[in-house]
């Protein structure tokens, strides 16, 4: 009955922008830690980003400091992921991902949404 439905990836070139939303049902995910995660072929996943229910804390990983910004829509149950300066290492299929409170690990995953860098 849970389901993540993300979208907003796509082709995109090299020096653009895109944002990725995660929006959850059949349950209310806002005292959840939402992340993001992307794995590109032949590589490991990779945590991505993350944002935290109490405060709104947002984590990133180095290699999109700076270029990435998490949000949320708890009103929606929407998670957000917006990335600017694309680069090509940043294709990869992108998942986001609910922690629950004091669980320590994310249980929760969406399929995934395909973000392809390239002219």
């Amino acid at each position: 009955q849970v389901q993540f439905v993300e979208s907003g990836g796509g082709l995109v070139q090299p020096g653009g922008s895109l944002r990725l939303s995660c929006t959850a049902s059949g349950r209310t995910f806002s005292s959840y830690t939402m992340g993001w995660f992307r794995q590109a072929p032949g590589k490991e996943r990779q945590f991505v980003a993350a944002i935290t229910w109490s405060n709104s804390n947002t984590y990133y990983a180095d290699s999109v400091k700076g270029r990435g910004t998490v949000s949320r829509d708890n009103a929606k149950n929407t998670v957000y992921l917006e990335m600017n300066s694309l680069k090509p290492e940043d294709t990869a299929v992108y998942y986001c991902a609910a922690q629950p409170p004091g669980a320590g690990s994310y249980v929760f995953w969406g399929q995934g949404t395909q973000v392809t860098v390239s002219s």
